[in-house]
């Protein structure tokens, strides 16, 4: 049984930081891409940063610079480092494991962010 489990959400106020991080059960996450995705109250999901099998990363334009995506794969995780946070990176934040070759696709249950200005 798959499992993504996410924890490290929380309350912090503008300007902390967070890390969130992801343990992936029942997968080998060596050959998954991982990726963050948030989705802020009445707004469509958004992609937030992605970590390739291989260690590349991609992040949303709007977050370059203020978060980190990495993975240790010895551990099962993947984490998102999120720093000078904004009350507009409040939302749940989820993650995404897409097998590198048949892409399967499975979710974590969602950490909720709340940032207080």
């Amino acid at each position: 049984q798959v499992q993504l489990v996410e924890s490290g959400g929380g309350l912090v106020q503008a300007g902390g930081s967070l890390r969130l991080s992801c343990v992936a059960s029942g997968i080998l996450p060596s050959v998954y891409n991982m990726a963050w995705y948030r989705q802020a109250p009445g707004k469509q999901r958004e992609l937030a940063a992605t970590i390739s099998s291989s260690g590349g990363t991609t992040y949303a334009d709007s977050l370059k610079g203020r978060f980190t995506i990495s993975r240790d794969n010895a551990k099962n995780t993947a984490y998102l480092q999120m720093s000078s946070l904004k009350p507009e990176d409040t939302a749940v934040y989820y993650c995404k494991a897409v097998h590198e070759w048949s892409a399967r696709t499975y979710w974590g249950q969602g950490t909720q962010v709340t940032v207080s200005s």
